[in-house]
């Protein structure tokens, strides 16, 4: 059998000029300081917070870049800014760098992990064991 090529080649350009999702960013209501959840699409990529039990000359803005599972151990990036608006310009940028790396499998892994997590604890909850074949992750 004989592939078009050209087919295939539009088929990828299409993949590729699909929108991207945005980063949005949502306040965590469980935290008394201000903290800001980062989200790219359903999955949660980082945050920006202000940091407690600082000495006042320090930066007051913290940040985090990146998830696991789905990257490897060094990967995820973190700083502090003087400023909210220093700390999201310092995040965007990690965050460009962090996602030239990523595939779609990888954003895939953490959402698996987030539904089996979500699982184990609805389970939890109803007072129920974990089936004997069970294993986090699989």
């Amino acid at each position: 059998m004989v592939r078009n090529p050209l087919r295939i080649c539009t088929a990828e350009l299409a993949a590729l000029q699909s929108p991207m999702p945005a980063l949005t960013r949502r306040r965590d209501q469980d935290r008394r300081e201000e903290c800001w959840l980062i989200y790219y699409g359903d999955v949660r990529v980082g945050f920006i917070a202000i940091r407690s039990g600082i000495p006042n000359n320090q930066a007051p803005w913290g940040w985090r870049c990146g998830f696991y599972p789905g990257s490897e151990p060094g990967e995820c990036t973190s700083g502090t800014a003087t400023t909210f608006d220093q700390a999201r310009a310092d995040f965007e940028r990690a965050w460009a760098v962090f996602l030239s790396k990523r595939t779609e499998a990888d954003f895939q892994k953490w959402r698996d992990q987030r539904d089996c997590t979500a699982e184990k604890y609805r389970r939890f909850d109803r007072g129920e064991r974990m089936p004997p074949d069970w294993r986090a992750g699989a």
